[in-house]
């Protein structure tokens, strides 16, 4: 039977030519995981004459990712960017979304990182930092 527990996700990234073994990420936000932007694939139109035409176009999808300030996974993020500035190259990721109260897995492939918290605001306790890939696809599956 499916449920919406989420404490038993996991969700796994490898960075090609850093991280080759997929890392599974842990340490979230509290109340907060990851989350994905809403797709819109569909290109409209409305012509003078008042007559819709419609076509398919593919879009990038956007994936945040939130970790609490004193989580280890920080580190792939660090890590991550600091290849990434040093080599003046993007490196890609691949990634794994395992939701078993859903019974569903979702395949990430292609994906950049397009958004870097490089420290936690410090506030009464040090805040969460945010992440940003964005992937080519994300493919569900089930388990």
């Amino acid at each position: 039977m499916r449920t919406i527990t989420s404490p038993n996700a996991k969700l796994f990234l490898a960075v090609t030519g850093l991280f080759t073994i997929p890392q599974e990420l842990q340490g979230f936000a509290a109340d907060d995981v990851t989350d994905f932007a809403d797709i819109n694939s569909s290109e409209i139109s409305m012509g003078v004459d008042g007559k819709l035409s419609a076509g398919f176009v593919h879009v990038p999808i956007v994936q945040g990712i939130a970790l609490q300030a004193d989580s280890d996974s920080n580190d792939l993020f660090d890590t991550w960017h600091a290849s990434q500035q040093a080599a003046g190259e993007l490196f890609v990721a691949y990634g794994i979304l395992r939701l078993p109260s859903v019974e569903k897995s979702f395949a990430m492939t292609k994906g950049y990182l397009t958004g870097y918290k490089a420290a936690p605001d410090v506030k009464k306790t040090l805040q969460m930092r945010r992440y940003q890939i964005t992937w080519q696809s994300v493919l569900a599956a089930p388990i």
